[in-house]
């Protein structure tokens, strides 16, 4: 029994030195990999420069102290915002607005006043351009009435400034003096608003002498008398004298 092996327990001291050996090691390679990733650039950091989009839509919030909407970078944020100093769009409101200032400021929109009576929705006096036909007077006055009779009017004749037109009933005559006012100023022209094909058709007056009329108007401006007409090319007293009780200003 006497010679039987007997078991030495291992130190614990080794024990104790194989485990600090490890801590260190741990340690250690810690150290180096922080090492490796701050002095090797791999800690760097580059900055990306944001799409011109996004810089002129976050320069622009900066630049006037404000901050950028939540629908800055919407599907729309690469087509940047028109600046109002610099040709921007004008609302439709506005173009309509500055057209008719234009258009009231020329030559050619000159106003003239009508007066409808008799079987129309709204019998008045109306202000129309100058130029228009008797439909739009008509038109203006909201329209015929039910039982208006429209036979006898020429909708398609020019208006002159001042003239009355008078809607009768269906079975109503009209009367003699409003007929012989509706005739004389359908037989007179403007000579101010009138175009070639209405100064073509006065008497003495063709297609070249109302072109001579035009012309004249243009380089001189309106008429300011009848008798005017003589300073015009191939107009001469004759033609004058058939002229001037058909023609207004």
């Amino acid at each position: 029994m006497s010679d039987s092996p007997r078991i030495v327990p291992a130190p614990r001291s080794r024990l104790r030195v194989g485990l600090g050996a490890a801590v260190v090691l741990v340690i250690f390679g810690a150290a180096v990999a922080v090492a490796v990733y701050l002095f090797g650039g791999g800690g760097s950091t580059e900055r990306v420069a944001a799409p011109p989009s996004i810089r002129s839509e976050s320069g622009s919030g900066a630049d006037g102290g404000g901050a950028v909407g939540a629908d800055t970078f919407g599907s729309d944020a690469a087509a940047p915002a028109p600046d109002a100093g610099a040709g921007s769009f004008a609302p439709a409101a506005d173009a309509a607005s500055s057209a008719g200032k234009v258009n009231s400021a020329s030559p050619d929109s000159a106003q003239i006043y009508v007066h409808l009576v008799g079987a129309v929705n709204r019998p008045g006096l109306y202000q129309l351009r100058a130029g228009s036909r008797a439909i739009d007077a008509v038109a203006a006055a909201g329209g015929f009435a039910a039982d208006a009779d429209q036979a006898p009017l020429n909708l398609a004749r020019l208006l002159s400034d001042g003239e009355q037109i008078v809607v009768t009933v269906i079975g109503q005559s009209t009367p003699a003096q409003h007929s012989d006012v509706n005739a004389s100023a359908e037989a007179k022209v403007n000579l101010n608003t009138a175009d070639a094909a209405a100064l073509d058709t006065l008497p003495g007056v063709g297609p070249a002498t109302a072109k001579d009329i035009l012309d004249w108007r243009k380089k001189n401006g309106r008429f300011s008398s009848l008798e005017d007409l003589l300073s015009v090319g191939g107009i001469g007293e004759k033609t004058f004298a058939q002229l001037k009780d058909r023609v207004t200003l």
